[in-house]
């Protein structure tokens, strides 16, 4: 009778055994989401040092112009500001970190729990097979059987409890070979927190120093409000000056498009007309521009492409954004901005955001050159231009070069202003680039 109830007492063993791998397997399986979190968080620091890295070189620039003016405040505003979101980025590798360090612990300790448990059910088996080590008694546990079914299921198991001791020792050795990777993980991840709080520690002295500076450059800039008046106001011309170029290019290339379609028109009309009607005049409104096949596919491939098209310099920052804003220095004053302000490095070039056409290149005299590319019935605009490399009728590509953007010794900027239109109506370029 007793050895009858041992086989159901050793599956239940075998089952228990099983049962807590699985566990541990199941434990120590490495968390997709915080691998893919820590690449997120790597990848978007390393964009943000470049940021910083070109921040630093902007405002360097603004400083060897001939006087300090707003440029200086507004590159100093950006250098803060791309500083505070690499700190907030280094926080969140630090709690990121942490979580990581805790469920380390969490898992050595786990892993020193069931290592006890698998010699404490390994020292079982021993102790089994150490009484049951007569091959003899083995045999006639088998023979004893009613049946010939239940004999192959009593070798059956007996051979399967052998296997089972041999996994248990492999069990045990993986086990232990993993916890020594845990602790050694588990070591780096501290050094690595360490690392990133000294990091943070260095990245905050830098952000302090730069807002003290700033404290002191907007100090001094509130001193020279008549200046700055004069200076916004010099700004405001420039602007209007744009303003009636882009707008007086826009209207002749509405007016040619709607000719070329009028007299399109016009010659598929007469050549549908019957031959004793050719004698007389035919009155008709000019129609509307209809975009071509061709141009119909470029509007719905710009139109499309909304959110992903390329800055228009390789690299550069939106210094100022879309629409109106309060002036940084001069209470109850705004500022208005048709496009985007992009600062870039001395000697950058302006580079198209799709492919189109080139429908209309201007100088502004105290401005600088523009250029305007048509995308179907969308036209972006691209001035303050110091050099043009292209000319009206031009198709161009995406992130081709057409001309150098024009730098400001005085104020030490480099910098290019970038509208999109759909029709005569002014859209918000920054929510059509890629932002990385």
């Amino acid at each position: 009778m007793e050895q009858s109830k041992n086989p159901k007492g050793h599956t239940n063993l075998l089952r228990i055994v099983s049962g807590i791998l699985l566990l541990i397997f199941f434990l120590s399986l490495p968390s997709p989401a915080q691998k893919q979190d820590k690449k997120a968080l790597e990848l978007k620091k390393k964009k943000q040092k470049k940021d910083i890295e070109l921040a630093e070189q902007l405002l360097k620039e603004t400083k060897q112009g001939k006087t300090k003016t707003l440029n200086t405040l507004v590159a100093l505003n950006k250098n803060i500001e791309k500083r505070e979101e690499y700190i907030s980025t280094i926080n969140s590798e630090i709690g990121l970190m942490s979580h990581q360090i805790d469920e380390n612990n969490n898992t050595i300790q786990a892993l020193h729990g069931d290592i006890g448990k698998l010699k404490k059910e390994y020292a079982r088996m021993v102790y089994f097979a150490y009484k049951n080590r007569d091959n003899y008694d083995k045999m006639m546990f088998v023979f004893a059987a009613s049946d010939f079914n239940q004999a192959y299921k009593r070798l059956k198991y007996i051979q399967e409890y052998n296997e089972a001791r041999k996994k248990q020792i492999l069990s045990i050795s993986n086990k232990q070979h993993e916890l020594g990777q845990q602790v050694q993980d588990l070591e780096q991840k501290k050094s690595e927190k360490k690392d990133l709080l000294g990091n943070q520690e260095v990245e905050k002295k830098d952000l302090t120093a730069k807002k003290t500076e700033k404290e002191e450059l907007l100090s001094d800039l509130q001193q020279k409000e008549v200046q700055l008046k004069k200076d916004l106001e010099k700004k405001k011309r420039d602007a209007e000056k744009t303003e009636l170029a882009i707008q007086a290019l826009i209207k002749a290339e509405i007016e040619r498009q709607q000719k070329l379609a009028a007299e399109a028109a016009e010659k598929a009309s007469r050549s549908e007309a019957p031959s004793e009607n050719k004698n007389k005049t035919v009155v008709k409104a000019s129609p509307k521009y209809h975009l071509s096949k061709d141009e119909m596919d470029v509007n719905l491939n710009f139109s499309s492409n909304k959110g992903k098209l390329p800055m228009p310099v390789i690299q550069g920052m939106i210094t100022e954004s879309f629409g109106e804003h309060p002036h940084p220095t001069i209470s109850n004053i705004h500022t208005f901005n048709n496009g985007i302000t992009i600062s870039t490095g001395k000697g950058s070039l302006a580079r198209c955001i799709f492919q189109g056409e080139v429908t209309g290149v201007t100088s502004i005299p105290g401005v600088g050159k523009l250029v305007i590319i048509r995308h179907g019935e969308y036209l972006s605009v691209y001035s303050n231009l110091d050099e043009v490399y292209v000319q009206t009728g031009d198709k161009v590509k995406a992130k081709q070069n057409i001309g150098k953007i024009q730098f400001d010794a005085d104020e030490g900027k480099t910098e290019m202003n970038l509208q999109i239109w759909k029709g005569q109506n002014k859209l918000n370029p920054e929510e059509w680039l890629f932002k990385e």
